[in-house]
């Protein structure tokens, strides 16, 4: 599956956490690592721009943290990142340069590369979100089959085993999420794509596609 590779979705150099998809050819490959590389990052950032806050939480010297937000560690975030009003991250994150966590966003063992928007009541767990992409309000995913079983990554012709229960989505650089839509487990997103509001999302959506709905994803055409 081409299209789900890393190479495929993510521009690396946008982000400060590249080295942890080294040896990986799927994103989610590395979703049980993040913890573990946010300590090993960390203890090795500049300590001219980064400040270490509390047990394993680095915020760049330049960022803006609203005094209501709320931040567990192991927790990354960048130059010039805003975390605004009762933002909750609850570990495990990186939070790319220049993005946004808005008000009453949830953030959860993901990495959010740089300029990465997730301003108004959006729920991220366990996912990847690529430069420049955007959620927008009341949009989210969803990290855990009603089953409980393992996600499976699939399109209309093979699946993957990705040995995950929690799992949510993989959003490559410049994706445009529309207000109110879920991202189901294992959803997977190309590049420069846009889903229409109120979405329900499932499997993979190719690259510079239109989703409108499960029988009707469109290329783009300009």
């Amino acid at each position: 599956m081409e299209e789900c590779k890393i190479t495929s979705l993510y521009n690396l150099k946008e982000t400060i956490a590249s080295k942890i998809f080294d040896g990986a050819t799927y994103p989610w490959e590395v979703l049980p690592k993040i913890g573990k590389f946010i300590i090993e990052l960390g203890n090795s950032l500049d300590i001219n721009e980064y400040d270490l806050k509390g047990e394993n939480i680095w915020i760049a010297k330049s960022a803006t943290i609203s005094e209501t937000a709320y931040i567990k560690g192991p927790a990354i975030i960048g130059k010039n990142a805003e975390i605004r009003h009762c933002a909750f991250i609850r570990g495990n994150v990186i939070i790319g340069e220049n993005s946004v966590v808005g008000n009453s966003t949830e953030l959860k063992n993901v990495i959010l590369f740089n300029k990465v928007q997730v301003p108004h009541y959006n729920y991220v767990g366990d996912s990847i979100l690529g430069y420049k992409a955007h959620m927008g309000a009341g949009s989210i995913t969803s990290n855990v089959k009603s089953d409980k079983t393992l996600v499976k990554v699939k399109n209309e012709i093979e699946e993957i085993e990705t040995g995950l229960k929690k799992f949510g989505a993989m959003i490559g650089d410049e994706v445009e999420i529309g207000c109110g839509s879920v991202l189901n487990p294992g959803t997977v997103i190309g590049k420069k794509s846009n889903i229409y509001p109120l979405s329900s999302v499932r499997k993979i959506i190719p690259p510079n596609s239109i989703y409108k709905n499960q029988n009707e994803i469109v290329e783009k055409t300009y």
